[in-house]
């Protein structure tokens, strides 16, 4: 693993991208990929059967941000690099290179390309590195840009049907077709380029194996690292013909990549699997093996949100195969035991084959945070309609991250922006003006007691997210034009749809739908805020609108009558009608607006996504105290579920909110529901028959813990007893014990069923 105190990769990578400046962009990364590559892979370690690991380094080019380093397309981690000048531990023969590295990427990262484009409307809203130095976590703004070229599903099926010399044979033919008819040939070479890098990986790796075979005195280990290193010696020179092969090919080519994505892994892999299987070539034992050490892999080098394994649901090429590898999918979750990843998710129809639902269910009734359940009954039609494409396409759609979605190597739609709903209500009831900073973050509508009726006040609030989501949208719309003036990501461009037919990369024009999606977080205290706010203020004129103000800058202090007020109206996740349509109102006019968007730009979707990783209670930090009688500061609701302890009327009535919210008209919101161990192991049939009746109701996604709060409890004071304890925190999943104070207490006030 390359040491943090040596710079040699980072200033040979900065040297050729300099020399290669005036290059065509496709030339120039095809050898700044030669220059990262096989420099940050990793060694093979002890367990490991298949070959791959990053350590990224601190300048060079990934379309996402990953452990080590890695960050969105020309990269500098000013601030790893600053801290290792402070050490000294650089050695004196680079300390100048390091330095002058460090000015010159300031200007030349992608991310500073895309600021330094911002339009006027975006300079006031938007933070910039170079204009506002926030501490991290420091997050007052209503609307934050994202970088990052996240989501990235390549067309796995191709790569292993074509292998590396299949690939580069195709793309040869394009470019000489190319060069033919005066197109951009340079393109085409450059892919060819980085397919050389790529093969010079995989010689890389089997140099390494058959060293390591050689040095080895365990028999049984120099067995499989010369099968290792022959596998990745076929995997240069042709196509896979055998499930090693194949996995060995797809995990390589997803990490050089960088696209921390795996997709359908039963629909590439499964064919593969029940030939080797049917025809003796591999035990399942062995493929078991295969299995736990590429979950290990992911383990180790993906973060907590990334590394989706899909399995399930429908447009599935060969089902039977497919289902195969589904349940081995599921085996390799058992036996390997719990973990933070890979995000395994089930995808599941009216007709699938229901044993798959049923081993799934008690993964998770054994305490396994995964498989996520997707309802293709409800979210094909519904992707279809958001995103506007044929319900074929939609059949490949794809859950990534926190729960946004895409369409398989056909659309791409990452998540480049966060929108804070509760803060933006927090500035519109003070003539825009955030009362914690004092700073003037929204549009000047008004104050809450300038406005004469509900509507008057609700459409003020519509008009300050329309201005955050225009600015968001537009935002979304420049980073991909910066990024395709900066680089055809070679790697994405040759393995999603169009791009090779129509000779462009992938974010100027080559990929078949280009779209984006916007992360938003605290709808749930907005809608019940709304609620308290029409009731209290506008309906029953119980607490005035100065009275109320007055109350949420005094953070409820010596207010304790309006709090109970506040508190005791109508919240979501009960089945109540006037919170429920509050929330149903305030979605269906945040999903439209934002699918509005692609109206004003170029995109061919921007979808709002209901999602949550840690953000409800980061971004909370910084809210003052909401109408729904949520305190300064507090978390916000997760995701699209009822605010901690709000659901009172058990889970029919929960049930029945969750699916009011229409499906149409977004691209993902996740669904969190907890229940007891007790529960579930003594009415086992009556947690399978909850489940059902969601779905069965128009549910479109669960992601479900089954853990005792009595757990989480004796966890916060005895930690290191509960090592083995996995929550859902929204769209990951994480060790209990691990997480910060507060988002550990927001997952305890969850109501567990």
């Amino acid at each position: 693993m390359q040491k943090i105190d040596d710079f040699s990769m980072e200033l040979n990578f900065t040297e050729v991208y300099r020399q290669n400046s005036h290059e065509h962009i496709a030339i120039r990364e095809a050898r700044c990929h030669k220059a990262q590559f096989p420099a940050v892979l990793s060694e093979i370690q002890d367990k490991d059967r298949l070959a791959g690991r990053t350590f990224w380094g601190w300048v060079g080019f990934s379309p996402h941000n990953a452990p080590g380093g890695a960050a969105y397309g020309y990269f500098c981690h000013e601030q790893k690099i600053i801290e290792a000048i402070e050490r000294g531990n650089i050695p004196i023969e680079q300390r100048d290179g390091v330095h002058e590295m460090l000015h010159f990427w300031k200007k030349e990262t992608s991310k500073a390309k895309v600021e330094a484009a911002f339009t006027d409307k975006m300079l006031p809203v938007l933070f910039r590195d170079e204009i506002v130095s926030l501490p991290y976590n420091f997050k007052p703004l209503i609307a934050s840009p994202i970088y990052r070229m996240a989501g990235v599903f390549v067309d796995y099926e191709k790569l292993l049907q074509l292998g590396v010399p299949g690939l580069k044979a195709e793309i040869t033919d394009y470019r000489d077709k190319a060069l033919a008819s005066g197109g951009d040939y340079l393109l085409y070479e450059g892919m060819l380029m980085a397919l050389d890098v790529f093969a010079d990986c995989c010689r890389y790796y089997e140099k390494q194996a058959l060293e390591k075979a050689a040095a080895t005195t365990d028999v049984k280990r120099e067995k499989e690292l010369i099968a290792l290193a022959r596998v990745l010696k076929n995997n240069a020179l042709y196509k896979p013909e055998s499930f090693y092969e194949a996995l060995q090919l797809s995990w390589l080519y997803t990490l050089i990549c960088g696209s921390l994505e795996l997709g359908r892994v039963d629909v590439y892999l499964g064919d593969f699997y029940a030939y080797d299987i049917d025809n003796g070539i591999i035990t399942e034992e062995e493929a078991l093996s295969l299995m736990h050490s590429y979950w290990r892999l992911i383990n180790e080098l993906f973060r907590d949100v990334d590394g989706r394994v899909i399995i399930g649901g429908r447009g599935r090429r060969n089902e039977a195969n497919a289902d195969r590898f589904a349940f081995l999918v599921l085996e390799t979750m058992r036996t390997y035991g719990r973990a933070i990843l890979p995000q395994t998710t089930l995808r599941f129809y009216d007709g699938m084959n229901p044993w798959l639902m049923q081993e799934s269910l008690s993964l998770i009734a054994d305490g396994h945070t995964f498989p996520l359940l997707y309802n293709d009954d409800v979210l094909v039609p519904g992707v279809a309609a958001a995103h506007d494409v044929p319900e074929k396409d939609a059949e490949q759609y794809m859950p990534l991250g926190c729960g946004e979605i895409v369409i398989d190597h056909m659309g791409y739609g990452t998540p480049s922006g966060s929108l804070n709903v509760l803060k933006a209500l927090d500035v519109t009831l003070r003539n825009g003006v955030d009362h914690i900073t004092g700073k003037q973050l929204g549009l000047p509508t008004g104050h809450l007691k300038d406005f004469k009726s509900w509507d008057d006040f609700f459409n003020a609030f519509k008009k300050q997210l329309t201005y955050f989501i225009e600015i968001l949208a537009d935002h979304e719309e420049l980073e991909y034009v910066e990024s395709g003036k900066q680089a055809p990501y070679l790697y994405l461009s040759m393995l999603y749809d169009n791009c090779l037919e129509r000779g462009k990369a992938i974010f100027s024009g080559g990929i078949k739908y280009l779209g984006g999606s916007l992360e938003s977080f605290g709808s749930v205290n907005t809608a019940d805020s709304l609620a308290a706010i029409k009731k209290m203020v506008f309906d029953d004129k119980l607490i005035s609108a100065e009275k109320l103000v007055e109350v949420l800058d005094a953070n409820f202090v010596g207010f304790e009558k309006e709090h109970k007020l506040l508190k005791n109206c109508p919240k979501y996740g009960n089945d109540d009608a006037y919170a429920d349509d509050m929330m149903v109102q305030l979605h269906d006019f945040m999903c439209n607006t934002m699918r509005d968007q692609r109206h004003r730009t170029n995109l061919d979707w921007y979808l709002n996504v209901l999602i949550n990783n840690k953000q409800n209670t980061i971004l909370g930090r910084w809210v003052g105290a909401s109408a729904d009688g949520r305190k300064a500061g507090r978390e916000m609701a997760n995701g699209n579920t009822p605010a901690g302890g709000n659901d009172k009327k058990g889970i029919t009535a929960l049930i029945n909110s969750l699916v009011k919210p229409s499906h149409m008209i977004h691209a993902g919101a996740v669904q969190n529901m907890r229940f007891g161990r007790d529960f579930v192991t003594s009415n086992r049939m009556k947690f399978n028959m909850l489940i059902d009746t969601y779905f069965k109701k128009g549910g479109a996604q669960a992601m479900i813990t089954v853990i005792n709060r009595g757990d989480l409890e004796k966890a916060l004071l005895e930690p290191e007893l509960y090592t083995d304890l996995y929550v859902r925190i929204g769209g990951f999943s994480a060790r209990y014990i691990d997480l910060p104070r507060d988002v550990q207490l927001e997952i305890l006030s969850r109501v567990t069923y």
